[in-house]
């Protein structure tokens, strides 16, 4: 019977203080530890120890060396939750290369889209060699037609190759490590070039000061393995610090989210990560019997990462999960982004989600934090909550500054700046792009905007897409959030952006996904979302109403507001006029 590697209890404990990730391996690989992987029924199909994927990534790169290509080449790897992916991603730091993590989850009926995603990422990339799963090769073989690669293929093909009689010559700490797509470059791909020096002081930092991993530490994840959450976190993390992990895949997790749990309970897992759609999932999938099958007395880190939290989400989680012994103070607050490999801060550990209310008309017209008086302070229409994401990681420098690049001081929003060897070198291939985030100084900005107390950092929203209404700034979870507060609304399934119409006034625009057929219910949920809007808002929007899996997801499974505006106008060109009589809302 096959058995999951065990908690690694012979090694000294080294918490990613390693030059590169050829050395956190050929470390890790002295111990019993490795990596899980479980099926859509949960159980154990393969189970990959580190020693083992030392030796398989070794002889696999003496096989791509073969292939004769050039030092720093790139061979794109299509991230299915399999053992291959971690074959040829290490095998890559053996040889030389460069790994590139492509997306494999497509949604159904957009086939023809995700082969058109995937030539774009390898063209971007410019990738000499390209592998993916059975499942997913038909795929690739689409992509790669106008492409000039040596070889793509399965992992198969790859191991017939002959192993080359060389000496491996690992990548150093000075080269990059690997390339990042980030979950919004889908149709124009920006990979995030990082160097094993960024990804190795992250690594240090999280491991360190974020998580203050030991040597009793056990990691869970369902996340993909293209996204810097998974790749980083799930992959890299467990690796420098010589834990073990257990994946389920982001399929499984969407069609049986209860898995996650039952692995965290029969392995004793102390630390997962999701986003709060995740939480959401699952608190809504359980059963009543469930809650007794399980004990998440063990899960110590509960990484709650997104843009903006949210955290009623997160209290429905906890109250739901008490009887299985969820501690609410296990979740964390954190703050990333591909560009700084993955990790920017973290909230303090064993404390829980830590939120404050802020007076909603002065931050929409002055972006800066006032504490409600005593009559706004029960009244939501009145307040918005925002999540503290914790203390800055050391390595980073954090500045808040105004469009004119002045510093701002704190409690008073700004874009979020950072500089320190976590930032990336750039956007490979794409000077253009990165000189619109990365200055000549390394200052990168983030795209988001925040506020600052102290060394802790407050996110409130990506910059792109605050909606901007009569000189006051509405931030799109705040209406997202209302629109999810109505009965049939799920979380998640809301996505508010504005545009520019024909007189260049802003139009504010809500999509709903609704199960909703009946004509006369679909108009009243509409009613009832247009006045709870103009209560807490007071403004005038446009609700459309769509059917579910209508909305666009980014590889990471976020929803994407760019995506849905596009969607959006390209279905309603002639409608937006005759929309409140009654086609659309």
């Amino acid at each position: 019977m096959m058995k999951a590697t065990i908690i690694n209890n012979i090694l000294p404990l080294r918490n990613a203080d390693f030059a590169t990730l050829v050395d956190a391996l050929e470390y890790a690989a002295q111990g019993e530890a490795g990596y899980n992987f479980y099926d859509g029924r949960g159980e154990l199909f393969a189970v990959l120890s580190y020693a083992e994927l030392r030796i398989q990534a070794k002889a696999l790169a003496r096989r791509l060396r073969g292939l004769g290509c050039k030092r720093g080449a790139r061979v794109a790897i299509v991230a299915e939750t399999e053992p291959m992916f971690h074959r040829f991603f290490f095998a890559c730091q053996y040889a030389g290369y460069i790994p590139v993590a492509l997306p494999a989850g497509f949604q159904l009926g957009a086939r023809k889209a995700y082969v058109e995603q995937l030539e774009r990422m390898l063209d971007s990339c410019g990738a000499d060699i390209a592998v993916a799963p059975e499942s997913h090769v038909g795929f690739l073989r689409q992509a790669v037609e106008r492409l000039n690669l040596v070889k793509a293929g399965t992992p198969d093909e790859f191991d017939l190759l002959p192993e080359l009689d060389c000496e491996l010559e690992p990548l150093r700490a000075d080269e990059t490590a690997y390339l990042q797509y980030t979950s919004g470059s889908t149709r124009f791909p920006r990979g995030v070039e990082i160097s094993q020096h960024c990804v190795m002081t992250n690594l240090r930092d999280i491991a360190v000061h974020g998580l203050k991993i030991t040597r009793q530490d056990r990691m869970v994840a369902w996340l993909p393995l293209y996204h810097d959450m998974g790749l980083v976190g799930f992959v890299l993390l467990p690796l420098g610090s010589q834990l073990s992990a257990d994946y389920l895949s982001p399929r499984t997790f969407a069609m049986r989210p209860r898995l996650w749990l039952k692995v965290i309970s029969q392995n004793r897992g102390t630390i997962s990560s999701s986003p709060p759609f995740g939480y959401a999932l699952c608190a809504k999938r359980l059963r009543l019997t469930d809650q007794d099958r399980y004990d998440l007395s063990s899960w110590r880190v509960a990484c709650v990462g997104a843009e903006r939290i949210h955290p009623e989400p997160l209290r429905q989680f906890a109250h739901v999960l008490a009887p299985a012994k969820f501690d609410p103070r296990a979740f964390v607050a954190c703050y990333g982004m591909a560009e700084c490999a993955l990790a920017i801060s973290f909230a303090e550990l064993n404390v829980g989600i830590s939120s404050i209310k802020v007076d909603k008309e002065i931050m929409a017209t002055e972006g800066r934090v006032q504490i409600p008086s005593a009559d706004k302070a029960d009244k939501p229409e009145e307040t918005l909550t925002f999540v503290d994401c914790g203390e800055i990681l050391p390595s980073f420098e954090m500045a808040i500054r105004d469009d004119a690049g002045n510093d701002l001081p704190d409690y008073q929003c700004g874009r979020i700046c950072l500089r320190g060897p976590s930032v990336m070198q750039g956007y490979f291939l794409n000077p253009t792009a990165t000189a619109e985030v990365l200055s000549e100084d390394g200052w990168l900005d983030t795209g988001d905007i925040g506020y600052r107390v102290g060394s802790h950092v407050v996110v409130t929203a990506r910059r792109k897409d605050v909606i901007i209404v009569n000189g006051r700034n509405i931030w799109p979870h705040d209406l997202e959030y209302v629109a999810e507060s109505l009965p049939g609304v799920r979380f998640g399934n809301v996505s508010a952006f504005s545009f520019a119409d024909d007189a260049g006034t802003d139009q504010v625009v809500i999509v709903v996904e609704s199960r909703e057929t009946n004509p006369a219910k679909m108009r009243s949920l509409i009613d009832e979302l247009r006045s709870l809007i103009n209560t807490h808002f007071g403004i005038t929007c446009h609700i459309d109403l769509v059917p579910p899996r209508t909305l666009p997801r980014t590889s990471s499974g976020k929803l994407s507001r760019s995506k849905a505006k596009q969607d959006f106008l390209a279905r309603s060109q002639n409608v937006i006029g005759a929309a409140a009589a009654g086609a659309h809302g």
